[in-house]
């Protein structure tokens, strides 16, 4: 074998050897991140997980548009996950949390699981259900901020991870002023999930986002208005008894 034919073979299994230790690495590193993204959304391979479903309270029943935009968003993130997702009506999905993971779509004025896990989990938000107009109507209250809807300008909506103890599934909720404030919720969790997983581990969070122009930019301008997380599960003091004045 003369020198050249030797460092053409040599040059070849170099490349052979490069081309499959680059292969196992990004194996390896794809695996890796497909792990940390099924332990952040409670989704191990062949899971099941709840999509709770909320209505349009202005329509017969109907899942408004921007809705089905967020359910679309979180299935793919069940896809991707290896998992397998069971769809259900905010009304009928009496069953109890933790036990599989669970994406509630919808404010508690659209979805009773919402309301249902507000109350349970996150006693110290308050949002105004009431269907007459108002300047307060949609408006959150937390601790002593309110966050008013400004329609098509500013929007908030509570992106939220919960678990009930270390072993259970988390509860996601995506809990708008409005649908389209939803699907920016979604959307921001899809984008974010890595550096939400860094920061916050297996640990329970609440982000109070603000959705921005709407009417311009639709779900895409997202701002952080701050962690609430201790403020949320903070029940409020006792209203004081007027017979004690």
């Amino acid at each position: 074998m003369t020198d050249d034919v030797r460092n053409i073979v040599l040059g070849v299994i170099a490349a052979g050897v490069s081309a499959t230790l680059g292969w196992f690495t990004r194996s390896y590193l794809w695996r890796r991140r497909l792990r940390r993204k099924q332990a952040f959304f409670g989704l191990p391979e062949n899971s099941e997980c709840l999509l709770v479903v909320n209505r349009d309270p202005g329509t017969d029943g109907a899942v408004h548009r921007h809705d089905v935009f967020a359910l679309l968003e979180l299935s793919s993130i069940v896809k991707d996950c290896s998992a397998h997702v069971q769809i259900l009506s905010h009304d009928v999905g009496r069953q109890g949390y933790g036990e599989h993971a669970e994406f509630c779509v919808g404010g508690p004025g659209s979805n009773r699981r919402t309301a249902a896990h507000l109350a349970t989990l996150l006693p110290g938000v308050r949002i105004n259900t009431d269907p007459e107009p108002g300047e307060d109507r949609a408006a959150f209250q937390l601790g002593s901020e309110r966050y008013r809807l400004e329609t098509g300008v500013a929007e908030y909506v509570l992106l939220a991870r919960l678990t009930g103890s270390q072993d259970s599934r988390p509860v996601f909720l995506f809990c708008g002023q409005r649908a389209i404030a939803n699907q920016a919720a979604t959307r921001y969790l899809a984008r974010n999930h890595e550096k939400l997983a860094r920061k916050h581990r297996a640990h329970s969070f609440v982000l109070l986002l603000k959705v921005v122009n709407s009417q311009a930019y639709g779900p895409d301008v997202v701002e952080v208005i701050g962690d609430v997380t201790r403020t949320a599960q903070t029940p409020p003091p006792p209203a004081p008894d007027p017979e004690t004045d």
